[in-house]
């Protein structure tokens, strides 16, 4: 199993570009709440199934990202239910899908510009590494995350 740091090295590898991580500051999140969108739309034990084996990876990353996501998972619930609950079922999922395609066409650009493709295409887990990866940087910056917490996560 890889390490917190072997996972974010990795993705940081084909993150280079100012244009290509400024792209992934904006597109990453769209694309989690897109995600969690469908996820809400679908039947109550799916999403949950998703969150669970979500969190159990983040955990293995460190105890404080594995916190840090789960609240920010929650918050993309709760944003989803917002929107369903004002625009309904159809129209949020037409909103999220719409969102999830743009998204996703703004990391293929950012790829394009750094000249690297994309980390997923060469393990599908670099889909949670994502958003753990801003996550990661979000703490940092604010003082949250120091080394000596990451070190508490389950090997």
């Amino acid at each position: 199993m890889r390490t917190q740091q072997q996972w974010f090295d990795g993705y940081s590898a084909v993150h280079q570009h100012p244009r290509n991580v400024a792209l992934h500051w904006l597109c990453v999140p769209l694309i989690l709440w897109s995600a969690i969108t469908w996820l809400t739309l679908a039947p109550v034990g799916v999403l949950a199934t998703a969150l669970l084996l979500a969190v159990a990876f983040y955990w293995t990353l460190s105890a404080p990202i594995a916190a840090s996501m789960l609240a920010w998972l929650l918050a993309n619930i709760a944003l989803s239910h917002m929107l369903i609950t004002a625009q309904g079922t159809q129209r949020a999922a037409v909103i999220a899908l719409a969102v999830f395609v743009i998204a996703w066409v703004g990391q293929f650009i950012g790829h394009a510009i750094e000249g690297r493709k994309p980390s997923f295409l060469t393990d599908l887990a670099y889909l949670l590494v994502g958003p753990a990866w801003l996550m990661h940087k979000l703490l940092r910056r604010s003082g949250l995350y120091r080394k000596e917490l990451a070190e508490t996560a389950a090997p």
